[in-house]
């Protein structure tokens, strides 16, 4: 099962970029997208379906904003969409798709480069940690796909020190993080096959960030622990360039 996690900056902008396309040629069982910014009725539901894609879609109340979805070529026999607090699911940031022996969840996690956020996304953090928790009591092999906005270790943005106090890379979501990781048994699926530097998942527009890859890898595909010995590879699409993000890649033997 090839799955692939996708922050596309818009889905509408994305589409006129040949989304449709280059997901024909990358050809995934599932895809993983944030930051729709659509509602269901301007997504081009249709055109998924023509490619051979169930697509199901989170948007938030708030027009042209958020949004998540999964398109799936196996027609999942469950679809959740949100966690049950409703100051999150007004904004669209989590779905789930279950199939009969895995769940995949999209997940794109708040922003805080607007510093006034950052509580909001600490308490957005602390509550799916726990609710990947509790799910994992019935629903063992997750695969937890998005935007984290969060690089985790130094190895995972271009200037650690210099960007040391920046949102996205501060101590207290590092740390989150890495609590996120073990109390929820998972496993970073990229750093299981490469412990490399200079691999990342998102670029700013400004001052030519990507073509000199000062990038952060924010994007993540995380596996439970019980699918460890069915992962086959990972690896980040850098040469997909329908948004500021670029998509992130796992296999699994499933």
């Amino acid at each position: 099962m090839k799955l692939i996690t996708y922050n596309v900056n818009g889905i509408r902008a994305a589409f006129t970029k040949d989304f449709l396309g280059w997901l024909k040629t990358a050809d995934p069982d599932i895809i993983c997208i944030q930051e729709s910014k659509a509602g269901n009725d301007q997504i081009d539901i249709e055109s998924l379906k023509k490619i051979g894609y169930h697509s199901y879609w989170h948007s938030a109340v708030k027009k042209g904003y958020s949004g998540v979805g999964i398109a799936s070529k196996i027609k999942p026999h469950h679809v959740e969409y949100g966690c049950g607090i409703e100051s999150y699911d007004n904004e669209g940031r989590i779905i789930r798709a279950d199939f009969d022996d895995y769940s995949v969840i999209s997940v794109y996690v708040p922003s805080a480069s607007n510093i006034e956020r950052l509580d909001f996304k600490m308490q957005f953090c602390h509550d799916f940690l726990e609710y990947i928790k509790n799910l994992k009591k019935e629903i063992p092999n997750l695969i937890i796909s998005g935007d984290f906005n969060i690089c985790h270790e130094a190895i995972d943005i271009h200037n650690p020190v210099g960007l040391k106090n920046t949102s996205g890379f501060l101590p207290m979501e590092r740390e989150w993080m890495t609590n996120f990781i073990n109390e929820c048994e998972l496993i970073d699926s990229f750093r299981f096959f490469n412990d490399q530097p200079n691999n990342y998942t998102w670029w700013s527009y400004r001052q030519n960030a990507r073509a000199n890859n000062k990038g952060w890898r924010l994007d993540y595909n995380f596996a439970s622990y019980s699918l460890k010995d069915k992962l086959s590879r990972a690896v980040i699409l850098k040469e997909a360039v329908h948004s500021d993000h670029c998509p992130a890649l796992i296999e699994v033997n499933i």
